[in-house]
């Protein structure tokens, strides 16, 4: 074990690489509950239904590509469906443009394919080298932004008005404690510094759920795992495969959107984290990283294969290379714990399918998310008024890919008309062009029947 996971030559030890692998499940395990919830969104009244399928999903999605991730690349980079991908695929995809779940998966898996292409010919990086970074940068703050604002909704802190659209929740309303308990708890963790802050805050959500009666204990604590979702992009649909109803400019357009969002995603957490220990080099590059994004590509399209949403890498990881981890075997240990959880997806359902247990996770979570916002230059209006633009349209038009055609088609126009036309990759103008089929389409199709 020694000589394959190379504990001498890291500094490391079999000890402290068990220890970091359960740090780091317990910082991520909340995704165990908040990922069902989410994508239960999209099943309509037969959401709660389906969580123990979405649980089931999950864990194995989780454990399946955390153990290749130890044992391919050997890196201390554990992975899971990603919060902000799961919401592109709940709310834009299937709710928003109106297909079957199936077909939401399968976008999602013709996404990671062809990332794993793009990782295969060397494209992936020319590609991401197109877009402008403030953009990358608002992308990840905008999906902050909205999963924080689903959280407050959720949690019954922000209500429907039909005169504002939007007003404070009501505070008689015993899921708004629970939401507040939970988003308490998760504070007060933080201030003591315990690990799993997050994952512990939904536990004492739950705790107050219970006492409040806004859920109840569920019959059985063990069930047989629930494989339902799995294999969904070739489930059939209307009589064809689910894969079959992407060749739509919708749906295609929502392949590449949701491939911007992991692509920028992947990339800035393997270079944070891989700087935290020590496997970036000194012009910034990471030894292995062809290893690490073909895993990556490969759990995306492993999400969409068992209908968990994208599954990549998280930068919960950081905190078990701040425990000690420097080998794959920490991504190892945690892809085993969340292998355990498969078999208690009714507890799952019990705490997912409740919104206001999980919505102080989501309205954190989604503040972790936004905080590179202070990375963007806000006195440059060429390049910060399009970011801001993404930041904004993402949550208000509740849907991450035309928040996203928002900032593209803005920073087109804009470097236009400063004639800095040499300063747009040839890349943006097609993706610009895109975006604007893709929001004047249904207007025409509407005008000619």
């Amino acid at each position: 074990m020694d000589t394959f996971f190379k504990f001498q030559e890291r500094g490391t030890t079999l000890k402290t690489e068990i220890l970091a692998g359960v740090v780091t499940f317990m910082t991520m395990a909340y995704i165990i509950f908040v990922n069902p919830g989410i994508l239960s969104a999209a099943f309509g009244d037969a959401g709660a239904e389906w969580i123990p399928a979405l649980a089931t999903a999950t864990a194995l999605g989780a454990t399946l590509m955390c153990l290749a991730m130890g044992l391919i690349a050997n890196r201390p980079l554990a992975l899971a469906s990603g919060m902000g991908l799961n919401a592109v695929v709940a709310f834009s995809i299937i709710l928003g443009a109106g297909v079957p779940w199936q077909v939401g998966m399968a976008v999602v898996f013709v996404e990671g394919i062809v990332i794993l292409l793009l990782v295969m010919t060397g494209l992936r990086k020319a590609i991401m080298n197109a877009i402008p970074i403030n953009l990358k940068r608002a992308i990840g703050v905008g999906i902050g932004l909205f999963i924080t604002f689903i959280g407050l909704v959720d949690g019954g802190l922000v209500t429907a008005n039909p005169a504002t659209l939007v007003q404070l929740g009501d505070f008689s309303n015993p899921a708004v404690w629970v939401t507040l308990i939970g988003l308490v708890a998760i504070f007060a963790f933080m201030a003591l510094k315990v690990k799993g802050d997050i994952l512990l805050g939904i536990l004492v959500a739950a705790a107050a759920a219970l006492i409040f009666g806004v859920t109840e204990l569920p019959k059985e604590i063990v069930a047989t795992p629930d494989f339902r979702t799995f294999f969904a992009p070739f489930q059939q649909v209307d009589g064809k495969m689910a894969l079959l109803h992407l060749f739509t400019p919708t749906l295609l357009l929502f392949v590449f959107a949701v491939m911007l969002t992991d692509f920028f995603d992947t990339m800035g957490t393997v270079l944070s984290v891989g700087e935290q220990a020590g496997f970036v080099d000194e012009d910034g590059m990471v030894p292995g990283i062809r290893n690490i994004l073909a895993v990556d590509s490969i759990a995306a399209a492993v999400g969409g294969l068992f209908g968990a949403s994208s599954i990549t890498t998280y930068i919960e990881s950081a905190a078990g290379v701040a425990e000690g981890g420097r080998t794959g075997l920490t991504s190892v240990v945690t892809g085993l714990l969340f292998a355990l959880t498969v078999f208690f997806t009714p507890v799952i359902a019990m705490i997912g399918g409740s919104t206001s247990i999980t919505a102080g996770a989501l309205i954190v979570v989604g503040f972790l998310m936004m905080t590179n916002i202070k990375e963007i230059p806000w006195t440059d209006f060429e390049n910060a008024f399009p970011a801001f633009l993404v930041i904004v349209g993402i949550p208000l038009t509740y849907n991450i890919s035309y928040g996203i055609g928002l900032g593209f088609i803005t920073f087109v126009l804009i470097k236009l008309l400063h004639g800095k036309a040499r300063e747009i990759h040839w890349l943006m103008y097609i993706t610009s062009v895109l975006f604007v089929i893709a929001f004047v389409l249904p207007s025409i199709q509407a005008a000619i029947g």
